[in-house]
């Protein structure tokens, strides 16, 4: 049976591909939260998001469709949930959030197709949680075509300097996003 250790060098090593935006992505996240709601079991979530870079029209993105899905509670998505999605074949990790985020840890899943590509990324979190601000982020690059367009370019960059470093991508954009989400709280009443 695989370590926690050999899971995650595992998962460490998909390469970072972004490609241009695929109009398909909203049916993809359409149909993946069809399974959840008709595959889990009745009344631990709440609701369910697409956000990510794949639910900003235009934007290119890796080809993984991210999912916001709000749960009752986290013992009851370790409790419950995960074992149903693992028995699936999900990824599961119980995945901690930068310093200052909340909750300290949440529900992280990772869909993978028949050839074992990433179709799918499952954050579940709790009502309160921090992560929620990404639906802040959406929202704005959505309705700002130029702001968004300055993202775009910043992923193409990043994920050409740092194509084997998923870490190193992703926290190379966390400044950008802070700024957009925290001018977004700033304006909101």
């Amino acid at each position: 049976m695989e370590s926690l250790e050999e899971k995650i060098e595992r998962v460490l090593k998909d390469r970072i591909e972004l490609v241009a935006y695929d109009p398909v992505w909203p049916a993809l996240f359409e149909t993946e939260k069809a399974h959840l709601l008709s595959s889990l079991p009745n009344g631990l979530m709440t609701r369910i998001e697409h956000f990510g870079s794949t639910s900003i029209p235009g934007m290119p993105a890796k080809p993984v469709v991210d999912m916001l899905v709000e749960v009752i509670s986290l013992e009851d998505a370790r409790q419950w949930i995960a074992p149903i999605l693992e028995a699936q074949g999900y990824d599961y990790f119980w995945r901690p959030q930068r310093e200052g985020q909340t909750p300290p840890n949440y529900a992280w899943f990772i869909k993978r197709d028949r050839e074992g590509h990433r179709t799918h990324h499952i954050h579940m979190t709790i009502s309160d949680s921090t992560l929620w601000e990404g639906l802040l982020f959406r929202d704005y690059l959505v309705a700002h075509p130029e702001m968004a367009a300055e993202y775009a370019q910043l992923k193409l960059d990043l994920a050409s300097r740092y194509p084997g470093d998923r870490i190193a991508y992703t926290m190379n954009k966390t400044d950008f996003v802070r700024k957009v989400v925290d001018a977004v709280k700033a304006n909101t009443p």
